[in-house]
């Protein structure tokens, strides 16, 4: 059984935010730090995380697990594409209205 493990920690954040992403065998994603899932379809899920915008692309995904309690988001599926972007400064300009009258 493969697993990855990433942590990452911001070094400019006073609080130390520490952000775990396992991935075992393609196929099971758990993700901790989550503070939103802004959308999700089958092939591709988009949660805001303390590190900034994380999407996940595949086929067949479904969130199997969600607690924004516990800051942790479970997705399951053919997983085949993690990609960061970084977190929004301005997060009234992160909106739908705020991207049309760019």
């Amino acid at each position: 059984m493969a697993i990855m493990e990433e942590r990452k920690n911001l070094n400019t954040n006073s609080m130390g935010v520490i952000q775990n992403l396992i991935l075992e065998n393609r196929a099971k994603l758990s993700i901790s730090g989550v503070n939103d899932v802004l959308s999700f379809d089958d092939q591709v899920v988009m949660v805001e995380t303390e590190l900034g915008l994380l999407t996940v692309k595949g086929q067949n995904l479904k969130i199997n697990k969600l607690s924004l309690d516990t800051s942790e988001v479970i997705v399951e599926g053919e997983i085949s594409y993690l990609a960061y972007s970084e977190p929004n400064q301005n997060k009234s300009s992160g909106s739908l209205l705020g991207k049309i009258f760019r």
